[in-house]
């Protein structure tokens, strides 16, 4: 956050204390902003932070398209799901922390390009971790991100007293202790890994809700809002861009425009409507507790996850048509449409159903993600058919939204 934007510095405790405006040189000390402040935007800093990690998140999408059309769907899955809980996580984990505390001062700026550094060292370990289950480099990478976390946690409890201080002690401890766990998938054996993987995703995702049950901090809902809607449109703009360099370099290398078009047709109204239904409800006015945010945040990693795999799925169809992937019709048409639905559902439940009225606009997405699981079985046309399904979805949504505002004078706010 620009500095003309953070909250006016606390004093310091004591007597004979000088405010952090008083104090000389670029540092200041790192103090809750306030949950109520006006205007709060995500940072250029922030948006930085965002697109380095996609870095990674592409990297991941191109071994799931690997491991897919090579037939190892299972195996390609799992390893996706375990690469993208870390970089989710480290991600999530600077989001929050960033929306209480961020200071902008130059010790902060530095912390977050360490972490940044962190998930490019991760993002050159996906294709070990995916190749040979070698976990070196992503654990390092990992590392790198969450003991950077840890020393921004240290300087809040430096800063704080009270129970301020001692939430700020059991974030730093907690992320700690689960670091120490997470070198399990460098020394477990291999078939071990996968439920070390699960037990430590848990115990990752206890230390919030640990660290904050006596204080919350003060994430602001605005930001926070606005910063999962950033990263969304990132992760879809990925989604983009990587299906539109599959159809490139199958219309280059063998001539197949027509056989692709309905693919290209129908992931484009995929993924337009992947943008449509994430922000036509203004999610942050449902953020205001702990127990909403938390449930609403970590539902994200099905978002993300399923949105980042809807590209590798449109690259996995397009390898397929131009018979470069050794799979089935049917397996082609699955890497789209059982992401696509898994995407439709997770929106609904975290999102959209908080602001629907009547089963008619309630079902609208559980409807649409069954149609678009049953496209699955359309051969060839399974793509075009999930995106007109998907296309079709939003504007049953906006008619039902229109006709209710119309039905309460115009009171209603539009909810597709």
């Amino acid at each position: 956050m620009t500095s003309s934007s953070a909250p006016p510095p606390a004093p310091s405790g004591g007597p004979g204390g000088s405010s952090d405006s008083d104090r000389p040189g670029p540092l200041r000390r790192l103090r809750a902003r306030d949950r109520d402040e006006a205007h709060r935007a995500a940072s250029p800093l922030e948006l930085f932070f965002d697109l380095c990690f996609v870095v990674a998140v592409a990297q991941a999408g191109i071994q799931l398209v690997h491991a897919v059309a090579e037939g190892h769907a299972g195996e390609g899955i799992l390893d996706y799901a375990m690469v993208f809980f870390a970089l989710w996580w480290a991600w999530m984990n600077f989001t929050w922390f960033a929306s209480a505390y961020d200071n902008d001062d130059v010790l902060y700026r530095v912390v977050t390009l360490v972490q940044i550094a962190g998930v490019l060292v991760l993002a050159a370990g996906v294709s070990r971790a995916f190749e040979e289950h070698d976990y070196l480099l992503v654990w390092l990478g990992y590392a790198i991100m969450r003991l950077a976390l840890v020393s921004q946690w240290l300087r809040v409890a430096r800063a704080s007293e009270g129970p301020e201080r001692a939430t700020a002690l059991r974030y730093a401890g907690g992320v700690l202790l689960c670091q120490v766990g997470w070198l399990g998938l460098l020394f477990l054996p291999g078939d071990v890994r996968p439920w070390w993987f699960l037990v430590m995703a848990l115990l990752e995702m206890c230390v919030p809700p640990f660290a904050e049950r006596q204080r919350s901090t003060s994430w602001h809902p605005h930001h926070i809002a606005e910063r999962y809607g950033l990263f969304t449109i990132i992760v879809l703009g990925e989604t983009i861009a990587a299906a539109t360099v599959a159809v490139k370099s199958g219309v280059d290398e063998n001539d197949a425009l027509g056989e692709l078009l309905p693919i290209a047709a129908g992931g484009l109204l995929i993924i337009f409507a992947a943008w449509w239904l994430y922000f036509v409800v203004p999610i942050h006015g449902h953020l205001r507790s702990n127990r909403q945010a938390f449930l609403w945040g970590y539902g994200h990693y099905l978002v993300l996850a399923s949105a980042a795999a809807i590209g590798a799925g449109l690259e996995v169809a397009v390898e397929h048509t131009v018979g470069e992937a050794h799979i089935s019709t049917l397996s082609a048409s699955a890497a789209v449409t059982l992401p696509t639905a898994l995407y439709l559902l997770t929106l609904w439940a975290l999102h959209s159903r908080h602001f629907k009225r009547g089963i008619g606009q309630q079902m609208v997405l559980p409807t649409t993600a069954l149609l678009v699981i049953c496209c699955t079985f359309l051969g060839d046309w399974a793509v075009l058919a999930a995106g007109l399904v998907c296309a079709l979805s939003v504007v049953a949504g906006e008619i039902l939204a229109t006709r209710r505002a119309a039905g309460s004078g115009g009171a209603a706010s539009r909810t597709a």
